[in-house]
């Protein structure tokens, strides 16, 4: 029996088959859910609107739940923003959402700024035929968002073979449904939201140790890419947005702790 918080998400966006494309997993991985998983929620609430403390009140109602300080939550929701938009295009509901986003005076605000001004700019269907063109293509896409690439230049490859190592370390186990590899952007932000807003639990370290392995030795080369590919009008202000926030944790990560 599926609990409210996810039958309200399912209706928000429009079916199981609907809301599984949005997040990028297979229908069949959402109608064995029960609940939205913890390291799915931010993602969920991304791209529907359904609030988190709607979708999972036992851990993010006015119940006891992991502590968490206001710049580790913001940085969840950055990780959660950009791996909705790399798992699959926004729909038009998401991209007004993403034009109300607003922007302070350092490199990050005017980066979300940025962002804000595109999605204004943009269309649901325009930014789906962006997204094919970026990442899937008519055998394949300009960017291929795998750390495997980047760091081997093979998809499948040593570096996804040590990521699943590291996960499994932590206890992190692929998705059932996941047709992409662990290695992908989306996939890799997404844990990071996990890990920064508490929702997997992981020893104290954990999360600089996997964005020092797994994140910096590619992940600001492949936003930079996605800034100066030729098909990208609104992933370009995405990419930028992605190349300062993980330059900001890389610098963060770097600071004695």
């Amino acid at each position: 029996m599926r609990d409210p918080g996810l039958d309200k998400a399912i209706a928000a966006a429009g079916g199981v088959g609907a809301l599984a494309r949005k997040i990028g997993i297979a229908q069949p991985s959402i109608s064995n859910w029960s609940k939205v998983p913890a390291e799915r929620v931010l993602t969920v609430e991304a791209v529907t609107g359904v609030g988190r403390a709607v979708l999972r009140p036992d851990l993010f109602g006015e119940g006891p739940g992991p502590e968490v300080d206001e710049v580790d939550a913001a940085r969840a929701r950055e990780y959660a923003l950009l791996a909705t938009l790399l798992a699959r295009a926004p729909d038009q509901a998401l991209l007004d959402r993403i034009a109300g986003l607003r922007g302070d005076a350092s490199a990050l605000g005017l980066a979300h700024a940025g962002l804000a001004e595109a999605a204004r700019h943009a269309s649901a269907e325009r930014v789906e035929r962006e997204y094919f063109d970026l990442f899937i293509g008519l055998g394949r896409g300009e960017l291929l968002p795998y750390g495997s690439y980047y760091l081997a230049g093979f998809l499948h490859e040593r570096p996804l073979a040590r990521l699943r190592e590291s996960l499994a370390r932590l206890g992190i186990e692929r998705a059932a449904g996941q047709a992409e590899p662990e290695d992908h952007a989306a996939i890799l932000c997404e844990i990071m939201a996990g890990l920064a807003g508490g929702r997997l639990p992981a020893p104290e370290g954990a999360a600089r140790a996997l964005f020092e392995e797994h994140l910096a030795p590619w992940m600001e080369r492949f936003f930079t890419d996605l800034e100066q590919a030729e098909a990208a009008a609104f992933y370009r202000r995405a990419g930028t947005l992605g190349r300062v926030f993980i330059g900001v944790e890389r610098e963060a990560f770097a600071l004695p702790s």
